[in-house]
């Protein structure tokens, strides 16, 4: 279970995920053993899944985004399988999801420009196993980012 001490702990993490556990346990309220002790209790239990940089795509000449909309021609264990194993390994899908309903994907494509995007959906996007129909729209403005739930 977690409780209010784990979620401040999180707060401040996803906050700043460099936090050195001195600062952490400070911010919290702990001293430093009990806090590492904490720290370490929710990444073995997978609460915290990783740490990483938040890097700005524009800033790496990616500032082009479009989310995709995907239906497959038929739904089975094979075809989703396939096609989702394709989604995973390909570095310009940021984010994907399974949805209920129509469509039945959803994916966060970032590319160089237009064109570049074009043709990663001509050679890439239109290769995907099973899919049917691939309805793009493309991202005017970014309001939020990924943020993490709030905690």
């Amino acid at each position: 279970m977690i409780d209010h001490v784990d979620r401040n702990i999180l707060r401040h993490l996803r906050d700043d995920g460099r936090m050195t556990a001195t600062a952490l346990a400070a911010k919290v309220g702990l001293t430093v053993a009990p806090c590492h002790r904490r720290l370490r209790e929710l990444e073995s239990a997978g609460v915290i899944r990783g740490y990483r940089a938040d890097i700005d795509p524009a800033a790496v000449g990616l500032g082009f985004e479009a989310i995709v909309f995907v239906t497959l021609r038929q739904v089975d264990r094979a075809t989703m399988e396939i096609f989702e194993n394709r989604v995973a390994e390909n570095p310009n899908i940021v984010e994907a999801q399974r949805l209920f309903g129509e469509p039945d994907y959803l994916l966060k494509v970032i590319a160089e420009d237009l064109p570049a995007y074009q043709r990663f959906y001509d050679a890439e996007l239109t290769s995907l196993p099973g899919v049917e129909r691939l309805t793009s729209t493309l991202v005017m403005k970014n309001l939020k980012s990924n943020t993490g739930p709030p905690v």
